[in-house]
Parts: C-alpha cells; structure tokens; sequence
C-alpha cells in the first residue's frame, strides 16, 4: 500500500524506522541464490521484500519531529482527547503512523474509521465512524495537542 499523503512520524520513530530498515536490507543483502530458497525462506524473503517497499515509502513520505500548530484542530501530529458519547469514558491517543512505537500512548492512523472522522475536528466538534459491524460510534472531541507538548503519555489500555 503505497501513500503519497504526508505522513507525521516522531524523530524516534523515524529511527526506529530507519533501524529496521537497515537490519532487513543488511538481511537481503547477505547473498543468497533463490534457487537454493525453500517455500518457507521465499515466503519469508517476499515478506521482507514487501516490508523493505513500505518502510521506504513511509520515510519518503513523512514529516520528522515537526509539530502541527497549536490550534486545537485535530491533524497527524496532534495528542487526541475524545469521548465516546453517550458515556464517561474518554481515550487520548496520537493521530500518526501506527508503523512506529510512540512511548505508551495508543496510536490511531489518519485512515483508521476514528483517525479519518477526527482529522480536522475542533474542540468540542461531534464526529461519528462507523466499525466493522457496522454500527456508529458517536465521540467528542475534547483536546488536541501537539505531541511534543505532552509530557507524560497515557498508558495503553490493558488487554
């Protein structure tokens, strides 16, 4: 799946990233012929082949450790504080690139059903997503805060 959108990825990330990168190509490049490849060893290798394509697309298409403005408008880049309607509970998680670790805090993509329904809300904004039952889900946008600006993450929820 290739992305021609930017993507917003911490500097971290992009480490981790790059990284693994490296550690996949340095495997590729060990020399090998595929001829002597068992099924397994040819599955495995297209893995990495295919894993190689999205690592580099994703870099190429990414914005590094540069903060969204502070204008409560949620966009990849921003902390999200939502509450599902119709109850007390809220969740807070970053609206980037699920491909790399972002400390403790949950990780919602910009084309997941929730990221999509939230990129461009403002504070107090009602969005709806649907899931894969089929059944809506009303929330509340409450915050939206740059990432760099969150200085203790919240832990993933159990489970």
């Amino acid at each position: 799946m290739t992305s021609s959108s930017p993507i917003w990825l911490t500097t971290h990330a992009r480490a981790q990233l790059e990284a693994e990168l490296a550690e996949l190509l340095a495997v590729e490049n060990a020399g090998h012929t595929e001829a002597a490849d068992t099924q397994d060893q040819f599955a495995a290798r297209h893995q990495r082949q295919n894993r190689i394509a999205h690592i580099r697309n994703l870099l190429s298409n990414a914005v590094f450790g540069e903060d969204p403005p502070d204008d409560g408008i949620a966009e990849p880049g921003m902390v999200l504080t939502i509450r599902y309607d119709g109850t007390d509970d809220t969740e807070t998680f970053l609206l980037g690139s699920r491909d790399a670790e972002h400390s403790n805090l949950e990780v919602y993509s910009p084309d997941s059903p929730l990221g999509a329904a939230l990129t461009g809300a403002r504070r107090g904004e009602q969005r709806s997503y649907r899931v894969p039952n089929g059944t809506e889900i009303a929330v509340t946008l409450l915050e939206a805060v740059p990432y760099s600006q969150t200085v203790t993450a919240a832990p993933r929820p159990a489970g």
